[in-house]
């Protein structure tokens, strides 16, 4: 840019004609000027203006928009180069520590390490005695805690096996759920959310020990424990042969509905009465 006596021109303005005189185009205005004006500005001044702006400080883009670097990506013949190692990436087997302690309540050590001796495995195998599964008024079969406890107590002797809780006690507003495991041996074999209904403050005790009987029976099932009980062929078989319903009526709101138990144990309770 440089000035011009009548105005400032700049150098997008300037154009050279064919007759070697140079051209001013303004919005309004064309004037001409002998060739012998200056049409730029003198050497000196043009290289004061290089020396005065070379000390400025370039100017920094943010960080959003500078240019990130890629990673090096590793050669194929570089047998050295790593794989990049991924934060949800898990070891394949989690070995105890050398102290031999092992945080049961998120460690799954010796999970499918070894199977069962040939005792061990008759004796969780063998038949459920028909005369040991219950009844529930809806028409579900069931086998008490307990008797799972004893099977567990033949195959692997008590203090050989143990139900581990892998969270805290979830209260709902009527049921109670807890996920436990079952270590046997010192190796995990199972894992099951344990559920138990509860009506008042005072029964979440009571409830909260029902998640554990509950997630034991479900943790059995891997054991292979009573496994006729959810088998379908088998629970059709023992509803026909085993069980009967019978037609009650609530003593209080008078409405009727059907009842299972076994059969030849019809024994109906308050608030129900038979209906003949």
């Amino acid at each position: 840019m440089f000035e011009n006596p009548s105005r400032s021109v700049y150098a997008r303005d300037v154009l050279h004609g064919w007759n070697g005189t140079i051209l001013f185009m303004a919005p309004c205005l064309l004037t001409s000027l002998n060739k012998s004006g200056p049409p730029h500005p003198p050497m000196e001044a043009r290289k004061a203006t290089r020396l005065t702006t070379a000390h400025l400080p370039r100017p920094r883009l943010p960080p959003s928009r500078r240019r990130q670097a890629k990673p090096a990506m590793p050669n194929d013949d570089d047998k050295s180069a790593a794989r990049p190692v991924d934060d949800d990436d898990e070891p394949d087997e989690c070995p105890p520590p050398a102290d031999g302690t092992v945080d049961w309540a998120t460690s799954f050590h010796g999970v499918a390490a070894k199977p069962v001796t040939e005792d061990q495995f008759r004796a969780l195998m063998q038949p459920v005695d028909i005369k040991d599964i219950e009844v529930k008024p809806d028409g579900v079969i069931y086998l008490p805690e307990i008797k799972y406890r004893r099977r567990l107590n033949e195959a692997f002797g008590p203090m050989g096996w143990g139900l581990i809780p892998k969270g805290k006690p979830v209260v709902g507003d009527a049921m109670v759920t807890r996920e436990y495991a079952l270590i046997v041996d010192g190796r995990f074999v199972s894992q099951a959310q344990g559920e138990n209904p509860y009506f008042s403050a005072d029964q979440l005790p009571n409830a909260v020990e029902g998640c554990k009987s509950n997630a034991l029976m479900r943790c059995c099932k891997d054991l292979g424990i009573a496994s006729e009980l959810w088998d379908p062929h088998f629970v059709r078989w023992f509803k026909k042969s085993q069980m009967e319903e019978a037609w009650v009526e609530h003593a209080v709101t008078k409405k009727k509905r059907t009842l299972w138990f076994r059969k030849g144990l019809v024994e109906v309770a308050y608030p129900y009465k038979l209906v003949n």
